[in-house]
């Protein structure tokens, strides 16, 4: 008998005999219009309920920790409909802040709906292709010179450390006598303006990437003082064909789609609503009495 207990396919038949017997219950004695004070919990609901747990816990529940499941669940619809009794959502923002954002899901769950044709795709990716547009990617080295340590002098020593490194390659023993330690990388490989821009600044990404590559170059400032710079590859920018990117492209064309009929939803819905503002206060209306026509202020500012 112990051995019949520690089985899984036991246990997964007591699993399945206790939801066949909560849907009975659910279903049973029924009255065919549903009063408000019934919970009904369907079989999916239930499965849904196992399986969540299952994800979680990497088994099957056992029927006493089914049983708390549903009972949590059944928990959660008695306060929440006794909440709606008392009004406890009325002039809730975390409620209004729900309900709003997921009339917005519904209105864009209506754009995601379709699915493109490519020929849809390619057309919108033609017109939109500079979103898709790669940056240029460059490698280099680059000799330090410290304004800490060289002060004023920095760019100068730069500039003599240049002309004794003409017509020497990147790889010259020499080079790395000339200059000071960097705090981080002495060789940057296959690295896009925009990285570059951010770990020197973008006066010195804009700088570097018009380097002609394969001889030393500079002197080139950065946040943190001056460089001379040896590109040995330099790859240019380009937009790419449409079949490279086209699962990139329908992801952007449905994004698009969601916030236009988002847009659209919210304008129509918008449409039927008179909004009325107060006015403002008398204190307010006095002091720029001087730009406004004498006469009453109406009692509410009317906006469309």
């Amino acid at each position: 008998m112990k051995r019949l207990l520690r089985e899984p396919l036991i246990h997964f038949l007591l699993i399945g005999a206790v939801l066949f017997g909560l849907y009975s219950l659910t279903q049973s004695g029924r009255p065919a219009s549903a009063s408000s004070k019934e919970i009904r919990l369907s079989l999916d609901e239930i499965r849904q309920l196992t399986l969540l747990y299952q994800s979680q816990w990497r088994r099957l529940p056992t029927p006493q920790e089914l049983e708390r499941l549903v009972e949590n669940k059944v928990q959660q619809e008695v306060l929440y409909r006794e909440a709606l009794a008392m009004g406890l959502e009325k002039d809730d923002e975390i409620v209004k802040r729900r309900m709003a954002q997921k009339m917005q899901f519904l209105a864009e769950d209506l754009a995601a709906a379709r699915e493109p044709t490519t020929v849809e795709l390619r057309n919108w990716f033609e017109a939109n292709n500079a979103k898709f547009a790669q940056p240029p990617r460059l490698s280099f080295r680059h000799l330090y010179f410290s304004p800490d340590r060289r002060g004023a002098h920095a760019r100068d020593e730069a500039q003599l450390a240049l002309a004794k490194l003409a017509s020497q390659p990147v790889d010259a023993k020499v080079a790395g006598s000339l200059a000071d330690p960097f705090m981080f990388q002495d060789y940057y490989r296959d690295r896009a303006p925009d990285f570059l821009a951010k770990e020197f600044g973008p006066p010195f990404a804009l700088a570097v990437a018009r380097l002609p590559p394969g001889s030393w170059q500079g002197p080139v400032e950065s946040g943190f003082g001056w460089h001379l710079v040896f590109v040995d590859t330099l790859i240019p920018g380009r937009v790419p064909a449409f079949e490279e990117v086209e699962a990139d492209v329908k992801t952007a064309w449905l994004g698009e789609q969601k916030a236009l009929a988002w847009d659209k939803a919210y304008k129509d819905m918008r449409a039927r609503y008179t909004v009325l503002l107060p006015a403002p206060p008398e204190n307010a209306a006095a002091s720029s009495s001087s730009q406004m026509t004498k006469g009453p202020a109406p009692a509410d500012m009317v906006s469309k």
